[in-house]
C-alpha cells in the first residue's frame, strides 16, 4: 500500500481483520492511512470510522428468530431471509486528529457514536 501510495484503507468485515484490529490500527496510523471498517471494534482500537450492521442487534434478532419460529416448529426452509435493519456509524476523533483530518460536523451529527 505504501509503494502504491494508497490514500486510505478499507477493510471488509472479516474475522481475521477483526482479530488483528490493534495491529492494523497501529500500522495504518504509522503509515498515516485513514481506515474504514465494517465492524465497530477496530474503531475502538484506533481505526478512523466504521459503518455497518449493529451486530449486537443482529445477534439478538437471530436468537429471537430461532426461538420464536424455529424452536416452535417452523421449518427453516419456509421462513423468509431477514436482513440487518439497524446500522451504525462510529467515528474516532482521536484518530482523525492524529492523522490531521477534520471530520465535517454533518458527519459527526449523523454518527451513532463519536470516540474522543
Amino acid at each position: 500500500m505504501l509503494k502504491g501510495r494508497s490514500d486510505a484503507l478499507f477493510l471488509v468485515p472479516d474475522a481475521l481483520f477483526n482479530h488483528q484490529r490493534d495491529r492494523i490500527a497501529a500500522l495504518a496510523l504509522d503509515a498515516r492511512l485513514p481506515t474504514m471498517h465494517g465492524f465497530r471494534e477496530p474503531v475502538d482500537a484506533g481505526g478512523l470510522l466504521s459503518y455497518g450492521p449493529n451486530y449486537l442487534d443482529l445477534f439478538r434478532r437471530t436468537a429471537d428468530y430461532v426461538d420464536i419460529k424455529i424452536l416452535k416448529g417452523a421449518k427453516p426452509a419456509d421462513l423468509p431471509v431477514e436482513q440487518p435493519s439497524k446500522f451504525e456509524l462510529i467515528v474516532n476523533i482521536k484518530t482523525a486528529k492524529a492523522l490531521g483530518l477534520t471530520i465535517p460536523p454533518s458527519v459527526l451529527g449523523r454518527a451513532d457514536q463519536v470516540i474522543q
